[in-house]
């Protein structure tokens, strides 16, 4: 699995960065399926904005943003949404197969 941390109109230093990486790289922990994850700074605007986007196998990629009072911050906020994006995709994956059969060992 690869994590790539990306920044726009401005300047983040390595420590940050790596923080990020570290941060995020506990992502596959909630969908083993994980390959990519990228997270782009925005330092453009007065508040930072911060994207996730994770992409894995066989499905579509998995997309949350927030923007904070620091970088650190927002990429908090974006992941608690990620990680609720992917814990509600592998429920759906675990939940697929349908509840169990009910055998009837009544007498007829």
């Amino acid at each position: 699995m690869e994590t790539t941390v990306t920044v726009k109109n401005g300047q983040l230093p390595e420590s940050v960065q790596d923080i990020l990486r570290h941060k995020a790289s506990k992502l596959p922990r909630f969908f083993d399926r994980t390959t990519l994850i990228q997270v782009i700074a925005d330092m453009r605007h007065d508040q930072p904005k911060v994207e996730i986007i994770v992409s894995a196998e066989q499905v579509t990629d998995f997309f949350a943003t927030d923007s904070g009072t620091n970088v650190v911050s927002a990429f908090d906020g974006a992941m608690n949404k990620i990680e609720i994006q992917l814990k509600k995709h592998k429920e759906k994956l675990k939940g697929h197969r349908g509840p169990e059969p009910k055998i009837d060992l009544s007498p007829e």
